[in-house]
């Protein structure tokens, strides 16, 4: 089966895998996807995606550690039930710490274009937010198709500053979102998806086309 007709089947089939094997992923493989994430579109072709990979134990541990301490302190100070929080981050470090591999999945804004206005700066930020999000997608639907599992992780979004501290990201690398990749240890969860009629809107066809 060639890789277009894998790929049509993978955007219907791939699901979130939160629960994987403990084999490791070879360093072949992990380096095929991001180069498939690379292929995704972006904004003046800058290309603004950075990837930080976490292959060992120790850092994926002081990772969960240092972001479970971030959401406790979040929630506790939301007021939220002890136990609850509790659960909360015993979730949190089982999917970082259970992943053979974590992908920090940032953006770098020192090649964007710079503006003297917040406007047209915010635009340029979100630019290559959505770049970055489409190469999570391309990388997703290549692991699919290589049998592996991936589930993203948007925590980072909420303690940015950790995670470079934790990791000692290279200046500039602004955490997006984690990608946990492995071996699946189940298939996922077939999620449901909203009607088209609800979130589509047909615009009427113009008088000249």
């Amino acid at each position: 089966m060639n890789i277009e007709r894998k790929l049509a089947l993978a955007i219907g089939a791939r699901r979130s895998i939160r629960r994987y094997r403990p084999e490791p992923i070879e360093r072949k493989t992990i380096e095929q996807l991001l180069l498939a994430a690379t292929r995704a579109p972006s904004p003046h072709n800058r290309q603004p995606w950075r990837f930080a990979v976490v292959e060992d134990d120790l850092s994926k541990r002081e990772l969960a550690q240092a972001m479970g301490e971030r959401l406790r302190a979040d929630r506790k100070a939301d007021g939220d039930d002890m136990t609850a929080i509790d659960a909360d981050v015993a979730r949190s470090h089982a999917r970082i710490e259970g992943a053979p591999v974590v992908i920090v999945l940032c953006i770098d804004m020192g090649g964007m274009d710079r503006y003297p206005d917040s406007r047209r700066i915010h635009a340029e930020y979100l630019m290559a937010v959505q770049s970055a999000a489409m190469a999570a997608q391309n990388l997703l639907l290549a692991a699919h198709t290589e049998g592996l599992g991936v589930c993203i992780m948007c925590a980072p979004l909420f303690c940015p500053d950790t995670v470079v501290e934790t990791l000692k990201l290279a200046r500039g690398w602004t955490p997006q979102m984690l990608l946990t990749l492995g071996m699946p240890s189940d298939g996922g969860r077939d999620r449901p998806r909203t009607a088209l009629d609800e979130i589509v809107q047909w615009l009427p066809r113009s008088a000249v086309a």
